[in-house]
C-alpha cells in the first residue's frame, strides 16, 4: 500500500474514497465536514438525513463508519466517521484508531483502490497532530497485516496545516 502525505484540500483530491470526519449527527458541520458538504453538494446532505431516517436513527457512533456517494465530488464515495472529542472526554485512543480501521476497511468493501483521509480527531476534536498520526499508522499498519489481498492500493493522509503534515511525515517517516 502506497502512503502519500500532503497538505491540501481533500475535497479536490481524486480518489475513489475520502473520508469525513464527521460528527454523529452526519448532518454537516465545520471544518473539513462542512468543505466536503459544500462541495459535494445538497445531495450530499440529503442522502445523509436518509441514513438518519432508515440506519443510524440516533446519529453515526464515535470510531464507526458508514459510505454515502460522492455526488459532485471528485470521489466516488464519502466515508463518513465520527472522531472522539477530548474536550467531551473522549480520550480512549482505540476509538480514534478504529475510525481510521473502519474506514479502510469500508473503502476494502467498496474495492476502492485509493482513499484519502483529513486528520480525524485534530483540531477542534482536541487530539494532537502527534496522536493522530500514531493513531492512523497503527490502522494502516494492522490493516495491510491483516488484509494482504485488499484491492487498496493508495492511502492519502490529506492535512489542513503544515504542523499536521509535519506530524504525519514524522510518524510514517516519510518526507513531508
Amino acid at each position: 500500500m502506497r502512503i502519500s502525505i500532503l497538505q491540501a484540500d481533500i475535497t479536490t483530491r481524486a480518489v475513489d474514497a475520502i473520508v469525513n470526519a464527521a460528527n454523529s449527527s452526519l448532518l454537516g458541520g465545520g471544518g473539513v465536514d462542512g468543505a466536503i458538504h459544500r462541495a459535494a453538494g445538497p445531495e450530499l446532505l440529503a442522502a445523509c438525513r436518509e441514513l438518519r431516517a432508515t440506519e443510524l436513527p440516533h446519529g453515526l457512533a464515535v470510531g464507526a463508519a458508514v459510505a454515502t456517494a460522492g455526488f459532485r465530488l471528485p470521489a466516488r464515495w464519502v466515508i463518513h466517521t465520527v472522531g472522539p472529542n477530548r474536550h467531551a472526554g473522549q480520550t480512549n485512543r482505540v476509538l480514534l484508531i478504529s475510525c481510521f480501521s473502519e474506514s479502510l476497511r469500508l473503502a476494502d468493501s467498496l474495492n476502492a483502490a485509493s482513499v484519502a483521509f483529513p486528520a480525524v480527531g485534530g483540531g477542534v476534536y482536541g487530539w494532537t497532530g502527534r496522536q493522530v498520526a500514531e493513531a492512523a499508522y497503527d490502522a494502516v499498519t494492522g490493516f495491510g497485516a491483516s488484509h494482504p489481498a485488499s484491492a487498496l492500493e493508495a492511502v492519502e493522509f490529506v492535512l489542513f496545516s503544515s504542523e499536521m503534515e509535519d506530524a504525519f511525515s514524522a510518524v510514517f517517516e516519510l518526507p513531508g
